[in-house]
């Protein structure tokens, strides 16, 4: 049985958090699109720390719920890393990329799941 897509959400958060990724956003969009239920934001400091966040958070969902991710983009350059798990969508971002985009502005109709400091988030719903 495949995991819940609030369960990948909460393990990607917890590991982007246990690797220093900041402004860590969670926007539920399974009303707004087919693509997904929800996107997951994340900042890094440097492209080494986009790349390191990226690759942690991949390493904690292979581990913690053995899935992997469907498409990896942006790896390389490290500036805007996507990594795609059907209904769960990461983007880890360098700041001035993420500010240039502005993903959170382009969703702007998706209500954000609120993350306590902590990232305990027992409270997401799959979207379906």
């Amino acid at each position: 049985m495949a995991p819940s897509p609030g369960a990948m959400v909460e393990v990607a958060a917890r590991a982007a958090e246990e690797k220093k990724g900041f402004d860590i956003l969670v926007l539920d969009i399974h009303r707004l699109t087919v693509v997904s239920d929800y996107f997951v934001l994340i900042s890094g400091r440097s492209t080494v720390h986009v790349k390191a966040c990226a690759e942690y958070i991949r390493e904690q969902l292979q581990e913690k719920l053995g899935v992997q991710a469907l498409r990896v983009e942006g790896l390389r350059e490290g500036q805007w890393v996507l990594l795609d798990y059907g209904d769960v969508v990461i983007h880890v971002f360098l700041e001035s990329e993420r500010a240039f985009y502005n993903l959170e502005r382009l969703w702007g109709d998706a209500p954000v799941v609120k993350l306590p400091v902590t990232i305990s988030m027992s409270k997401i719903v799959p979207g379906k």
